[in-house]
């Protein structure tokens, strides 16, 4: 199926990674070695190819090639479209390829047959359906990585070097891949056989621009753990580092104004710095941008405003509005992030867009405003993976924020924090959005279907939504199902369509015979788009028939959903029936090019089908009900991916537009599902795809998972939820430290548990490690089993409170829940020890205050282990609250009887194991189940530096008084296992302290600590503890 004339990529489908690796085979077959200024480009077919292996090895090539091979014109740069990828390479003589390349190469040439062998052993083709002319990707639909592949290969079998800045685009046809062979290999011209047999090449990962990530199966369901994207605190931004942008004299950005006045302030802003600024708003066309960017000069930044003009509820716009608003957000936003690529590539430069979705980018209970700006949002954070260098920000506002404060805002989120993309405020606190886990709660359905239920299908011909439209009509047992996709309905008496699901690689075979056999140029793409709309329709069959076999009723419609005429008309039996219980928007197309190389039409196709596909459809509903949405988003939406900025921002935007659902719909059930690629099901699960996601340390999805994962949701779900396995480097931090300046965070700690801050990411926990000496801190040296010292429980609930207190300045800590203590924290042989503490910071929904959910964690090297062995030793929840204290009620306490036993603290302390500095009970006593322990005072110090934030004395108070009482009563002494709940009332306490203890029914105790007035200080809840038997360092 190779033809010497078929181009690598038009005619092949081989993109440009694929092509790096064809070359790389080819030279390592022919000994060739690598050049640093080789071009792909300039190898767009087969015969390119073997002209570069005879180029470069004229011993090889045989005397009738040399006397009549015509030269090739070279192929201009603009035609090839693949994206732009670098092969390895090594240093030798620069060739300009197309000069050399000749038509056409003589049957019998080893290297033409070497390299044809290579590419029919990676893409699948018999020999004799390849031709030399065949462009790699366009015919072959070889993507980027199998052409890298492919070129290792190559490299493999020729013995050439790689070279470094190798681009595949250079070689899009297979005759550029053997050009390129002979280009490095000249010796070659000689007919000899090649160094090395195609079974013998070079692993191709070695010619992978991505390292190579081992990823393993996932065992269960519980390798994906169902998440959702959530608001997540970051630091103030005096505490973090600069982003290394400048906004002074000598600078130029362009700001595009919204019609609400923040462009104004901020223009007036810059220009107080001295920065020059270029000024368009909405009525500027992307020509007259254009022009005016190419007049101004070099520009260093961008202000993007226009998505903080709130167009109202998306429902009540007209289809054209609606389009018309969306090309003002992004598509213009594309065309100047497409005019400035080149600057957006150098430190320094910036893209900054504002939105007003709510100021939480619509990841709170209100859902988001102003929803458009969702388009806005993905495409800045995909293009912030294309442009890594510079600062790409989407900052979220509230949408009573006034101008001026926004303006400062974006001026000072400019200049700091590197660390994060999208950027929102929540109660005057700067947050970003991560990712948290959600388990499913168990609770009686929300939503499920029946078997009256009318349901509407869109991108219905897809393999991975037919095979979930089929779940959903088998739980319904029936209903009417609309499936709305481009593809023609599905003509179950098609031989090849039946042929299809039987004989795939045979109908294959069939059908470049037909077209042979009619005397048409085939290509091994053409098949691949025959075999693809087949697969379509035979997937299309294959729902209809499960929705009959569930005995529901499928109506297939042939419909462009960017025609809101025919959306309108293949509704109309919904509007009909006045309601629609289901509507699952699942269309989408993706093309991944970096953005230089796409099209102003192209973004339109990509960002169409999912935006005016929705806006279409819920116009088309007209007065009929809707009962619930489910739309089909992916990690590309969420996370931002390099070559996907339409993509992206099609997503984000169908995320935006359901959470949009709560402020506007709010009876409507609205579902966002953010989708990894799928294993074994759909067109992920073929070609290069599986192999990028493994480089990428990204987990492919199960069917069984996936494809019950939207009941699932339907039914107990709601909002975005992203299902996906391990994510990789999606979730790789864009700063070391996460944006978090370390030296000035650590200047503003106090406390003995802080030492050194290592990071606070958006995916990552604030994070500081701290070294302890029993020999220098006392409340270790005091806190000793059998001679071991042991950090105090109370210690873990200080070193919780200091860390998540550290980025919340003004803040105080209100509560600490849910402690738990699974193993103690012991320091032996009395040396120093190294523990680190991990806090997870995000606002409080309930109030303005902040959740931080902590961890303290020991890492030991045991002897005959390569890993050290990593231990949870304490986790808990501290809740940090502003302003003044919410008053504590004392709880009852029976008077102790008169004749109630006492113990002094000298027996006390004959049987615990504290030391001076531990020994805080003065006396207890004890009746029935209560108890009351007296507070030592004038106790020596426990820790060196100042004071802390608790006063975790206290606390130990009442752990002390539960431990006597219990002693008393049950014998023997015990540990603290668990707490419920702390919480203070904060103030100076005033004269001696008491801690009144009551044992519960459950084994656990409740506890409070007063002054002398009996005002409470602390209240404690569910205090649980274990035996030291259990725990000590003898058991």
């Amino acid at each position: 199926m190779l033809d010497d004339g078929l181009d690598l990529e038009a005619d092949l489908g081989v993109d440009t990674v694929k092509q790096a690796e064809t070359f790389a085979a080819v030279r390592a077959a022919y000994e060739i070695p690598r050049q640093e200024d080789l071009k792909l480009r300039d190898f767009p077919t087969i015969a390119h190819v073997v002209q570069f292996v005879y180029t470069h090895r004229p011993d090889l090539k045989p005397a009738s090639a040399i006397a009549s091979a015509p030269v090739v014109s070279p192929v201009p740069a603009a035609l090839s479209a693949a994206p732009s990828v670098t092969a390895p390479s090594a240093a030798a003589p620069a060739v300009t390829p197309t000069a050399m390349i000749t038509t056409s190469a003589s049957a019998d040439d080893p290297v033409r047959a070497q390299v044809l062998a290579i590419i029919a052993e990676k893409t699948g083709y018999p020999i004799d359906m390849l031709d030399d002319g065949l462009d790699l990707e366009a015919d072959l639909g070889v993507d980027t990585v199998k052409q890298a592949e492919t070129f290792a290969a190559v490299r493999a079998a020729y013995e050439i070097p790689r070279q470094e800045d190798l681009k595949l685009r250079d070689f899009p046809t297979i005759a550029h891949v053997v050009q390129f062979v002979y280009a490095h290999r000249p010796d070659l011209a000689k007919p000899i056989a090649p160094a090395a047999p195609v079974a013998e090449t070079v692993a191709p990962a070695t010619e992978m621009a991505a390292p190579e990530v081992a990823v393993v199966a996932p065992a269960s369901v519980a390798e994906f753990p169902r998440r959702v994207p959530a608001p997540v605190l970051r630091p103030p931004l005096a505490l973090c580092k600069p982003t290394g942008v400048s906004l002074a004299a000598g600078s130029r950005v362009l700001v595009m104004r919204d019609a609400g006045g923040v462009g104004d302030a901020l223009i007036e802003r810059l220009a107080a710095r001295g920065v020059e600024t270029i000024a368009i708003d909405g009525g500027w066309s992307p020509g007259d941008i254009l022009q005016r960017l190419a007049e101004a000069g070099a520009v260093t930044g961008v202000y993007w405003l226009a998505a903080l003009d709130d167009e109202g509820d998306p429902a009540r716009l007209t289809p054209a509005a609606f389009r018309d608003a969306l090309a003002l957000r992004v598509k213009r936003l594309a065309v100047v992030a497409r005019a400035l690529y080149g600057a957006l590539g150098e430190p320094g430069a910036f893209l900054v867009a504002a939105t007003r979705m709510g100021g939480a980018h619509g990841y709170d209970a209100r859902g988001a405003s102003a929803p458009l700006g969702g388009a806005v949002t993905g495409f800045v954070k995909a293009l912030a993976r294309e442009r890594e260098a510079a600062l790409c920000k989407a900052i979220d506002v509230a949408g009573d924020a006034a101008p001026e404060a926004v303006a400062e805002a974006l001026i000072a989120e400019t200049l700091a924090d590197p660390g994060a993309v999208e950027i929102g405020s929540l109660h005057g606190r700067r947050i970003a959005i991560g990712l948290v886990e959600a388990p499913l709660p168990e609770t009686a359905p929300r939503f499920t279907l029946a078997a009256d239920s009318q349901v509407v299908v869109t991108g219905a011909a897809g393999s991975i939504v037919a095979a979930i439209t089929a779940d959903l009509a088998a739980r319904a047992r029936g209903g009417t199902f609309h499936l709305l996709d481009l593809a023609p309905p599905p003509d179950g008496s098609d031989p090849d369509l039946q042929r299809f699901t039987r004989d795939r690689e045979g109908l294959k075979r069939a059908l470049f015979d037909r077209h042979k056999a009619r005397g048409e140029r085939v290509t091994p793409a053409m098949i691949e788009r025959t075999l693809a709309g087949l697969e379509r329709q035979a997937a299309a069959l294959e729902a209809i028939e499960a929705i009959a076999r569930a005995g529901g009723t499928a109506r297939y419609h042939q419909v462009d959903l960017c025609d809101p005429a025919a959306v309108a008309a293949a509704l109309g039996e919904v509007r009909a029936a006045g309601r629609l219980d289901l509507l699952m928007h699942a269309a989408g197309l993706e093309i991944s090019r970096a953005l230089p190389e796409k099209s102003d039409a192209e973004i339109a196709r990509v960002l169409d089908v999912k935006a005016d596909g929705w806006c279409h459809q819920i116009a088309g509903l007209g007065a009929a009900s809707l009962g619930a949405v489910v739309v089909f988003s992916s990690i590309a939406g969420r996370f931002g991916n390099a070559g996907q900025t339409d993509y992206s921002a099609g997503n984000d935007l169908l995320c935006k537009l359901v959470s949009n659902l709560r402020r506007t719909r709010p009876e409507v059930h609205g579902v966002a599902i953010d989708w990894t690629a799928w294993a074994g099901i759909g067109m992920a699960s073929r070609g290069s795809i599986p192999k990028v996601m493994e480089a990428a340390g990204i987990a492919m999805l199960p069917a069984s998972v996936g494809v019950p994962a939207v009941a699932a949701e339907l039914a107990r779900g709601g909002g975005e939820v992203v299902v996906a396995g391990d994510l990789g480097g999606l979730l790789r931090e864009r700063d070391s430290e996460g944006g978090l300046d370390t030296a000035r965070a650590a200047a503003v700690a106090h406390g003995p548990m802080i030492g050194q801050l290592r990071g606070m990411g958006v995916y990552a926990p604030l994070v500081a490690e701290t070294t302890l000496d029993p020999a220098r801190a006392r409340f270790l040296d005091d806190h000793r089993i059998e001679g071991t010292a042991v950090l105090p429980g109370v210690m873990g609930i200080e070193g919780f409170a200091e860390l998540a207190s550290l980025v919340v300045p003004g803040a105080r800590v209100a509560a600490v829940e849910h402690m738990r203590f699974e193993a103690p924290f012991k320091f032996y042989r009395n040396e120093p020890r190294t523990l680190r503490l991990e806090a997870w910071l995000r606002p409080d929904p309930a109030c303005d205050g902040v959740i931080a959910d902590c961890q303290l964690i020991g890492l030991r090297r045991l002897a005959g282990r390569d890993e050290p062995q990593r231990t949870v030793h304490f986790t808990g929840r501290v809740r940090l609250a502003v302003g003044d204290h919410a008053p504590l009620l004392a709880l009852a306490w029976p008077q102790l009887p008169a004749d109630s036993p006492a113990v002094a603290a000298a027996e006390i302390y004959r049987t615990y194991f504290h030391g001076p500095a531990y020994q805080v009970l003065d006396g207890v006593q004890a009746g029935g189940a209560t108890a009351l322990g007296k507070m030592a005072e004038h106790l020596p110090p426990d820790a060196d530096g100042g004071a802390m934030v608790l006063d975790p004395r206290r606390i130990e108070l009442c752990f002390q008084t539960a431990g006597i009482w219990a002693i008393r009563a049950q014998g023997g002494l015990a540990l603290p296992r668990e707490v419920d709940e702390l919480r203070w009332n904060g103030g100076a306490v005033d004269g001696p302290v008491v801690a009144h203890v009551r044992a519960r029914d459950d084994g656990g105790f409740d506890a409070e600590v007063d002054d002398a007035h009996g005002v409470p200080y602390l209240v404690m809840w569910g205090y649980r503890t274990a035996s030291l038997d259990a725990t000590s360092p003898g058991s």
